[in-house]
């Protein structure tokens, strides 16, 4: 169970730094993709595609970002006054 625990821990965003790493991942991957799109569908259609593509990235970022805390330390700091506080 701890290597599991241990194991799941990786995957885990940590701080802003992580976040905007597998943002920029993400949104490498994005241009790729719309790319191909833009080359195999002509007009409108492929255009909307890679729209999309790049679209997704801000939404997928923005839910990212939102999710991890802007300082760790202060974060866990208040959580502790709040605990002793409740004690």
């Amino acid at each position: 169970m701890l290597l599991l625990r241990r194991f799941a821990r990786l995957f885990v965003i940590k701080n802003r730094f992580e976040a905007y790493l597998i943002i920029y991942a993400l949104a490498f991957g994005a241009v790729a993709r719309a790319q191909l799109y833009l080359v195999e569908y002509d007009g409108f259609s492929g255009y909307l595609l890679a729209l999309c593509c790049t679209g997704a990235v801000f939404l997928g970022g923005a839910k990212i970002l939102d999710a991890t805390p802007r300082n760790p330390a202060k974060t866990r700091r208040l959580a502790l006054v709040e605990r002793w506080r409740g004690l």
